[in-house]
């Protein structure tokens, strides 16, 4: 996108072009529905009703929109992004499998990390409590995530009891 984005509009300031391709952007990602040409004719239409009621989004387009080597280069942009959106559509399956690997990958760390770590004041007062609570036999925890597991183990036991009852 950015090679072609070079090769167009080069009668027009950097501000101009910039502004345009943007605008040209934007209305191929809001529209996927639409063919190329479809965007290209409302563009056109919409620019030419603008200046119709004398509030035009780029004023300097007025002697462009009835040149053909504007409507070609702009043609050419935006089958361009149009391929770029439609390119990033199809990657988006393997973005969204790496981030749930990366997801994965990070709470396993977090455990590896918190089996090396020692049991926090706060929770080893909670297993006491919870021990002392339902009368079981205290184990000694070497870790947070000991800790954090048997803790669980105490309170998922517990609450399949009171269903029950």
């Amino acid at each position: 996108m950015y090679r072609i984005k070079n090769q167009i509009y080069l009668d027009m300031t950097k501000t101009q072009k910039s502004a345009l391709c943007n605008f040209l952007r934007a209305l191929v990602k809001k529209s996927p529905e639409m063919g190329v040409n479809d965007i290209l004719d409302k563009f056109i239409d919409d620019e030419r009703y603008y200046f119709e009621i004398n509030n035009p989004h780029f004023e300097f387009l007025e002697n462009y929109l009835d040149d053909s080597k504007f409507i070609d280069e702009t043609m050419l942009y935006l089958k361009e992004c149009r391929r770029y959106y439609d390119y990033k559509k199809a990657q988006e399956p393997i973005i969204q499998a790496q981030k749930e690997f990366e997801k994965k990958k990070r709470a396993f760390l977090r455990e590896v990390k918190m089996s090396k770590e020692e049991p926090t004041k706060k929770q080893l007062y909670y297993y006491d409590r919870l021990c002392k609570k339902y009368n079981i036999e205290k184990k000694e925890l070497t870790s947070k995530l000991e800790a954090r597991e048997e803790i669980d183990k105490i309170l998922n036991e517990n609450d399949c009891r009171k269903i029950l009852e």
